[in-house]
């Protein structure tokens, strides 16, 4: 039987990696699995959005994302560039501001934000994406009872084609929340607006912001700031060529999963994007909002509006790997159940009824292994090392190269943006993955323990 295969983009930077036997020493040293980050990734992205913005004259910011990876270097690279940071809890905030950001530079979302957060951001000047009425009431309480600065806020909105989600205000709440706005005086600074918009698409978020920018101009009319707009995230990565993606999906069924599982094509990430990271923040700005006669980047010049924005994954793409040792390896029918020492914890995307797709390079003690005798394959899936028959780091049988065995090592790419510890857990006692911060690549990779506090 012919096994799909996902190949990841090309990546020779992690190739001098695999090739350089640290990813031996290192599983050897740390008996477990780890991750292994590439922080000039990050610092690329970041560079290639702003050159975006610059491109099209408009004035921006850019705030990562902070939940899509704890790793304490992103908050290092953030501080040193003049990055903002986006956060949503008290936990994230204090990493922040511990890791040298300033609070003027991070924005605060998240729904029904507790007290201790919001007494927080206001004491460090943070910008605060209100999320509901009662929630600005507490601001401009906290803010009126000893606060020596005023509350900086946004406004956010519910998004009309998304009448059903938990995060924003309607037309009603937000007609309310301008009136307070400008009731509280100097209590309340109302910066702008912002939304919450799933899914990928360009056009949707393009149609939004223009809306926001109406609404800026409404609130000005009130004697408010509303000066900037933040449309959020959901800038798509691109992990696998297009004809490698589609021909995945045409060919994948049950019969090439462990135990005949069944994944249905919108099960899945979009592991191909033909518009991803700041190739998207491109085509938004082009964009003409719906009704409107001109581009959201002429829009933007126009009204004199800051756009803001808050990709996670989008700055972390080719910024890091995961690592499993193979510890076991158990021959089934047509396949081999290989058993890695760590857990499916360790690879977020399993726990959402899907799989991470993009596939995993074998590497044994002698280096990658890139093909096998007389274009061979050895179809493998892959399990974690806990008593959970749902415990899948791979149900997918992968057409490896060669036969895994014991002290290989199966390397997962491109997993910085959320795979990495959205879900890690100690489980059976097992320690969470280390990360391995890579600050130069080479035969000789330079590598450091990631700073932040074990939890």
């Amino acid at each position: 039987m012919t096994m799909p295969t996902l190949p990841a983009h090309p990546d020779p930077e992690t190739d001098r990696v695999l090739d350089s036997g640290l990813l031996h020493e290192l599983s050897y040293a740390f008996g477990g699995p780890f991750h292994f980050l590439l922080p000039h990734r990050f610092d690329a992205n970041l560079a290639a959005f702003r050159t975006a913005l610059h491109d099209a004259g408009v004035e921006g910011r850019v705030y990562f994302a902070k939940k899509a990876n704890k790793a304490a270097v992103w908050m290092e690279r953030c501080a040193a560039q003049q990055a903002g940071v986006d956060v949503a809890s008290v936990g994230e905030l204090r990493e922040a501001l511990g890791h040298g950001v300033r609070g003027e530079n991070v924005v605060v979302t998240g729904p029904a934000k507790s007290d201790e957060l919001l007494r927080l951001a206001l004491l460090q000047g943070c910008l605060i994406a209100v999320d509901a009425l009662d929630e600005l009431d507490l601001l401009a309480t906290l803010a009126l009872t000893g606060a020596v600065r005023p509350a900086r806020v946004l406004l956010r909105r519910l998004p009309p084609a998304q009448p059903h989600s938990r995060f924003g205000m309607n037309d009603t709440e937000i007609e309310t929340a301008l009136d307070r706005c400008a009731r509280a005086g100097d209590a309340v600074r109302m910066e702008g607006f912002s939304f919450h918009l799933s899914g990928y698409a360009t056009q949707p978020r393009a149609d939004l912001a223009g809306e926001l920018l109406d609404l800026c101009l409404k609130a000005r009319v009130l004697g408010l700031q509303a000066d900037r707009i933040s449309i959020g995230g959901g800038f798509a990565v691109d992990y696998s060529a297009a004809d490698h993606w589609h021909t995945f999906l045409a060919e994948q069924k049950p019969e090439h999963y462990h135990a005949k599982k069944v994944f249905r094509t919108g099960d899945f990430y979009p592991y191909h994007s033909p518009v991803a990271g700041a190739d998207a923040l491109r085509t938004i700005l082009d964009a003409i909002p719906e009704g409107g006669q001109h581009t959201l980047a002429a829009r933007l010049k126009d009204t004199g509006t800051l756009l803001m924005m808050e990709p996670g994954r989008a700055l972390l793409a080719g910024a890091g790997s995961t690592v499993f040792c193979v510890q076991g390896v158990k021959e089934r029918d047509g396949y081999r159940i290989v058993t890695v020492d760590g857990t499916s914890l360790s690879l977020s995307e399993q726990w959402f009824n899907s799989e991470y797709l993009p596939d995993p390079q074998l590497v044994t003690p002698s280096g990658p292994v890139n093909g096998g005798d007389a274009g061979a394959v050895h179809p493998a899936c892959v399990g974690g090392a806990s008593c959970l028959e749902s415990d899948m780091v791979t149900w997918r049988r992968v057409p490896f190269p060669a036969r895994p065995r014991v002290g290989d090592l199966l390397v997962y790419p491109n997993t910085a943006g959320y795979q990495m510890d959205s879900n890690e857990s100690p489980f059976h006692d097992l320690p969470l993955p280390p990360k391995v911060v890579l600050d130069r690549l080479g035969d000789r990779p330079r590598w450091r323990l990631d700073r932040r506090p074990a939890c």
